[in-house]
């Protein structure tokens, strides 16, 4: 007989019935993750402002072209390519430059809890999380790291998501030096 490689079904009714005594810490949880989520798209969507300056139009025209690349690497890409023939001033490319790799250190964060599965023990604690990675050695595949959701783990989400705070003021402080950066090298 073929044993099933499956993992065994959860006990619905036993887990809805300890559920309750778990929910501050789950909501808790789930709260981080919707802040990490909110605040990297409102950072994501900010470059918006960033490729109509770039690229001297309107912020309809800006939108449709960043909604048109269907990956925020392309969209980082572009405005990278842009900012490197339209950015005269070096320090003010190095600011976006910067921008930009602190975005995407907070992305490594955001990609994790948006692709992961979560893993609850019987008492509908989460415990874990199991990313959707599929990990290459040398030897072997294997279905993605699992990580425990412990004190040092909400406290990296509570660290990430002041960093994306930062980044989110930063790219709104950036914005105005930059679009006086082009208005004066167009004179």
């Amino acid at each position: 007989m073929v044993q099933s490689q499956l993992p065994p079904k959860p006990d619905f009714e036993a887990l809805a019935a300890s559920a309750p005594a778990t929910a501050d810490r789950r909501t808790t949880i789930l709260a981080l993750i919707g802040n990490l989520v909110s605040s990297w798209s409102n950072n994501e969507s900010l470059f918006i402002y960033v490729l109509m300056i770039l690229l001297k139009t309107d912020q309809a025209s800006a939108a449709l072209t960043f909604a048109t690349l269907n990956t925020t690497r392309a969209r980082l890409d572009l405005i990278q390519r842009l900012a490197k023939i339209m950015i005269k001033d070096k320090a003010l490319d190095r600011s976006l430059s910067k921008i930009i790799d602190r975005f995407n250190e907070t992305t490594h964060v955001r990609n994790e809890f948006n692709h992961c599965m979560y893993i609850v023990d019987a008492g509908g604690q989460i415990t874990h999380t199991q990313s959707m990675r599929i990990v290459q050695t040398k030897s072997s595949l294997k279905f993605g790291e699992m990580k425990p959701m412990d004190e040092a783990r909400l406290k990296g989400m509570v660290k990430t998501i002041k960093e994306m705070t930062r980044i989110n003021r930063d790219i709104w402080d950036f914005l105005p030096r930059l679009e006086s950066h082009l208005r004066s090298t167009a004179d």
